[in-house]
């Protein structure tokens, strides 16, 4: 299954949820780290494509530069991107074949915007108001309000996400609430295990 949502939109709250709950999670936001610590072969293409000014002494990449960068210069975005998705891509499933769980969460930002649906067989969207999307990005980051809404412009839009959904979970409330969402949907993901596997004997 892919989860997805826009940014601070709630979903690594779902996600750290349902691994609590015995999911298998890969967050493609963490394998990206990964595959840009310092010393990676995606770093160094990254300064060779936009100056070595973006990585420190120590080899860190300037992960706020970078965006600041991307998100000025749409064709700068793309050109990252086509260095990065398919190394995030590779390790993602890597990854998902040795996590244990009772079934597999992939999350994934920008499910919408990159396609990455080999392998997906069903969808959740966490959504969130924009203005909220706005007051939280500005809140956790610390980034303008301009950089805000390009980031926020950047993505797919709530209808484009929810195009692609078997299941909203709509984060407009507390935290404990979506955390109650996200269990209902576990529970609901196992039922349709267990009936699976009951039509298979």
């Amino acid at each position: 299954m892919g989860l997805t949502g826009g940014i601070a939109s709630g979903k690594s709250i779902v996600a750290d949820r349902l691994a609590e709950l015995g999911a298998a999670v890969v967050d493609t936001d963490l394998v990206a780290r990964e595959q840009t610590a310092p010393g990676t072969p995606a770093v160094e293409e990254i300064a060779g494509e936009f100056g070595a000014n973006l990585v420190a002494r120590n080899g860190a990449l300037d992960r706020a530069g970078l965006r600041e960068k991307v998100f000025a210069e749409p064709h700068a975005r793309k050109r990252l991107e086509a260095i990065l998705h398919p190394r995030i891509r590779r390790a993602a499933w890597e990854r998902a074949r040795t996590t244990p769980g009772s079934y597999l969460v992939m999350v994934i930002p920008l499910l919408a915007e990159t396609g990455f649906t080999a392998g997906i067989d069903r969808v959740l969207v966490i959504d969130a108001p924009r203005e909220l999307q706005m007051e939280r990005l500005r809140a956790r980051d610390g980034v303008t309000g301009k950089l805000a809404r390009a980031i926020i412009a950047a993505q797919a839009s709530r209808r484009q996400r929810r195009a692609l959904a078997n299941d909203i979970i709509l984060n407009d409330g507390s935290i404990e609430a979506l955390r109650a969402q996200a269990k209902n949907l576990h529970l609901l993901y196992l039922g349709g295990i267990k009936a699976r596997n009951r039509e298979k004997r």
